[in-house]
């Protein structure tokens, strides 16, 4: 993740320790306390994540902007529509 989008997040989800489907829900939750164009970044160690959430984030219409992976966690930056 650049440092550009780094200073730009509004918003961190922390799903690590957490099985589906809760990082989708704790997503949800998130992306609700942002405003339309907020960036939100979404930290999960479940290995699920990997398809829910950039299905979940296409099918609501965001923008998944990154989806990177360091050990394991698994980090999602989303723009909200």
């Amino acid at each position: 993740m650049s440092d550009q989008i780094s200073d730009e997040i509004s918003k961190v989800v922390d799903a690590k320790g957490k099985s589906c489907p809760m990082p989708v829900l704790l997503a949800r939750k998130g992306i609700d306390e942002i405003e339309s164009g907020q960036i939100m970044l979404v930290e999960s160690t479940d290995a699920g994540s990997k398809s829910d959430i950039p299905s979940w984030t296409r099918d609501m219409g965001h923008e998944l902007m990154s989806s990177e992976t360091a050990g394991p966690v698994f980090t999602y930056t989303i723009r909200k529509k």
